[in-house]
C-alpha cells in the first residue's frame, strides 16, 4: 500500500512540473541561451551587440512597427505597434517563449535602452532609430537569419508615420497649464498622494522637492528628472495621451500622485 501512495505522489509531481511555469535552470556546461533553444532555432549568428538570434518560421514570428510624434516639450515620443507579441517585464531572464519578451532601442546604431512597453521618449535631434524584438532570455527573435526589427530616421521634418513631410511639427497647445507642487520627506509625501484630473492637451508642471537624491519618473510618458536634496526640481510636459499615469520616485519607490487624463 505505501508503494502505491509513493507512486501517486511522484506521478503528481511530474505532472505539475510538465505543465508548470517555464524554468530558467539548465544543465552544467550550457549557457542559458543554449538551454532554452527549444523555442525556435538558436543560431550561431549574433545581432552585432552580442545577442544570439533565435529563429522562428515567418508565420509564427512577431512583427514590429514604429511611429514618432513630436513632443511639444522637446524630442520625440515613439510608439511601437507589435503583432504576435506582448511585453513581459515580469519574466525577463526566463525561458524564451514565442510571442513574449521586450524590445531594445538602438539610437544611431548604439544600444541605448530596453523597452518593456510600447512608448518611449527620445531626445531632440536627427537620429536613426532601430527597434529590435528580444525574447525573455535576451536572444533576438529572427526570421530567415535576420533580426525582427524596424528602423526609423528622425529629422526635423519627420511625420508621425515616419515619412518625410514639408510641414513643421505642431505648435504647443493653447490649453492652459497648471502647476503641482510636491514635497517628499523620508517616506512621507505632501500633499498626500491622490488623483489629479487633467484634460488631454493640458500643460502640467511638476515641482518636486525631496530630502535625498532621487529620480522623478512620469510613467506612460517616460519623462524623468534628477532630484537633488533640498533643491526644487521642475518637470513640464503636455499630457497628450488619455489614461491613468503614475508619478513616482525611483530610489525611494514612492508614488507621488496619479494623473488622470481624459
Amino acid at each position: 500500500m505505501p508503494t502505491v501512495v509513493l507512486t501517486a505522489v511522484v506521478t503528481a509531481l511530474l505532472a505539475a512540473g510538465c505543465g508548470g511555469r517555464a524554468t530558467t535552470h539548465h544543465k552544467p556546461g550550457t549557457t542559458h541561451q543554449e538551454a532554452t533553444g527549444g523555442s525556435g532555432t538558436l543560431l550561431a549568428a549574433e545581432d552585432g551587440a552580442g545577442h544570439r538570434l533565435r529563429q522562428l518560421p515567418a508565420a509564427e514570428a512577431p512583427a514590429v512597427r514604429v511611429e514618432a510624434r513630436p513632443d511639444t516639450e522637446g524630442g520625440w515620443n515613439i510608439h511601437l505597434t507589435v503583432e504576435r507579441f506582448r511585453f513581459t517585464p515580469e519574466s525577463v531572464g526566463g525561458a524564451a517563449i514565442p510571442g513574449r519578451g521586450h524590445a531594445r532601442l538602438l539610437v544611431d546604431g548604439k544600444d541605448t535602452a530596453r523597452l518593456y512597453g510600447p512608448w518611449h521618449h527620445v531626445p531632440a535631434g536627427a537620429h536613426t532609430l532601430t527597434l529590435r524584438l528580444h525574447a525573455d532570455d535576451h536572444t533576438v527573435w529572427a526570421v530567415d537569419g535576420r533580426p525582427v526589427e524596424t528602423t526609423l530616421r528622425l529629422t526635423p521634418a519627420t511625420s508621425p508615420t515616419g515619412t518625410t513631410s514639408p510641414s513643421s511639427p505642431p505648435s504647443p497647445t493653447s490649453v492652459p497649464g497648471r502647476t503641482l507642487t510636491l514635497t517628499v520627506t523620508g517616506t512621507s509625501v505632501q500633499p498626500l498622494p491622490s488623483r489629479v484630473e487633467l484634460r488631454k492637451g493640458e500643460r502640467l508642471t511638476l515641482r518636486v522637492t525631496t530630502d535625498r537624491a532621487d529620480t522623478l519618473h512620469v510613467h506612460g510618458y517616460d519623462r524623468e528628472l534628477s532630484l537633488r536634496p533640498g533643491e526644487p526640481g521642475t518637470l513640464t510636459l503636455t499630457v497628450d495621451r488619455t489614461g491613468l499615469f503614475e508619478v513616482e520616485t525611483h530610489e525611494s519607490g514612492l508614488v507621488l500622485t496619479q494623473l488622470v487624463v481624459r
